[in-house]
């Protein structure tokens, strides 16, 4: 290995969160002089037709499906990593991800989505390079373990122990919480932020997050809900990507002065520093974002899989409510405004719960780990006449 490894991160967009989270520690590892760092979305790359098939089928699963999307994580949820389904579900991608491993030559992969193709060539073809698996929920699903994978990196003594009792060694797991840019690490709030984003300075702001994708449902209504009840508050709504839902909550609520209304904010973090409270759907990059910033959060009308998993977590220990709809939703917020010493017990559950430099802890003790592995790996060629 070099003095300085070249490094390999794998992703999925299934969502905008295992991309933030791979950029977080892509720029970790510079801000720590290691310059070779390439992210690459395998699934994309191998597979772009089924890529794009498997992503719309993913996004339509919250509105129209969302019973099966948590029928099939449930059901595959302690699924060994040889059952034939997971051997299947592990090769996509092999070839391309061969195709690049010879090419690039890197000292070290790292997944953040629980696509095991480097596991499966390390297993089949001898190739023998470190990996590294964070895990980006709260929640563990099987697929994400798998006994090729040197170390994991998880969010919580509680996921932890759960990777443990999959037989994983406790030494080749760290606890280290979700990978996130250091802005949402101690934001700073100011009256600046709140004029750059157009919201009044004496007024509590509940930030509404819909997703990458604006795929949160009864979005009008609830904001509708919202100012009826006549709480003094504003309520700033994030709606991603999705445009057509930008244009439609900007119509419904163009004479609302206290309802602002955004696309797709790359700076998230800023607003998050000046809201009192997050609605939001219950994907780990987020809730580990509102976790970092303190802030208190009602989780909507979560879908069953690892959605519905991170919000019982979060619910457990007391850092987060739960909403079924409009309605419930108005009744949170109003119970939470009229008793401050709710909120504060809320913000004192998320404390014990935060991982400060997230990003840099996992960056660096992968660096260790590198240091500490003297052997010299050489990717092996592919024999002839193998599938791989």
């Amino acid at each position: 290995m070099k003095g300085n490894p070249k490094v390999l991160i794998l992703f999925a967009s299934y969502g905008d969160g295992h991309f933030q989270a791979s950029k977080a520690l892509q720029d970790a590892f510079l801000r720590h002089g290691i310059t070779e760092v390439i992210m690459l979305d395998l699934f994309a790359e191998a597979h772009p037709l089924l890529n794009d098939l498997t992503k719309f089928l993913y996004i339509k699963s919250f509105t129209f499906l969302p019973s099966v999307y948590g029928w099939i994580y449930n059901a595959t949820k302690r699924m060994k990593h040889n059952a034939p389904f997971s051997e299947v579900l592990h090769s996509f991608g092999v070839r391309k991800l061969k195709q690049i491993l010879e090419r690039e030559q890197p000292d070290l992969v790292i997944n953040t989505f629980p696509l095991q193709v480097m596991q499966k060539l390390k297993e089949a073809a001898g190739i023998r390079i470190p990996t590294y698996n964070v895990l980006t929920d709260f929640d563990l699903h099987s697929r994400w373990v798998h006994p090729d994978t040197d170390k994991y990196y998880v969010a919580t003594d509680d996921l932890k122990q759960a990777v443990e009792r999959m037989g994983v060694p406790s030494d080749r797991i760290e606890v280290s919480g979700i990978p996130l840019k250091p802005e949402f690490h101690d934001p700073c709030p100011s009256p600046e932020i709140q004029s750059k984003y157009g919201l009044a300075p004496g007024l509590q702001t509940l930030l509404i997050m819909a997703g990458s994708y604006g795929v949160m449902q009864g979005l009008r209504t609830m904001c509708r809900q919202l100012c009826e009840q006549g709480a003094s508050l504003q309520i700033a709504v994030v709606c991603g990507k999705n445009k057509f839902l930008q244009a439609q909550m900007e119509r419904a609520f163009s004479e609302y002065p206290h309802v602002h209304v955004y696309g797709f904010v790359s700076r998230i973090h800023e607003l998050m520093a000046v809201s009192s409270c997050v609605v939001t759907k219950p994907g780990g990059i987020t809730l580990s974002e509102a976790l970092s910033c303190t802030l208190p959060i009602i989780i909507y009308r979560p879908v069953p899989g690892q959605e519905m998993e991170n919000a019982a977590y979060l619910t457990r220990k007391g850092a987060a409510l739960i909403a079924k709809g409009p309605a419930e939703l108005c009744r949170h917020i109003h119970w939470l405004s009229a008793q401050p010493d709710r909120l504060e017990q809320m913000r004192a559950r998320i404390r014990s719960l935060q991982k400060a430099n997230s990003s840099d802890t996992i960056v660096l003790d992968i660096l260790k780990c590198s240091r500490m592995r003297k052997a010299r790996y050489k990717i092996q060629p592919v024999q002839r006449g193998s599938s791989y």
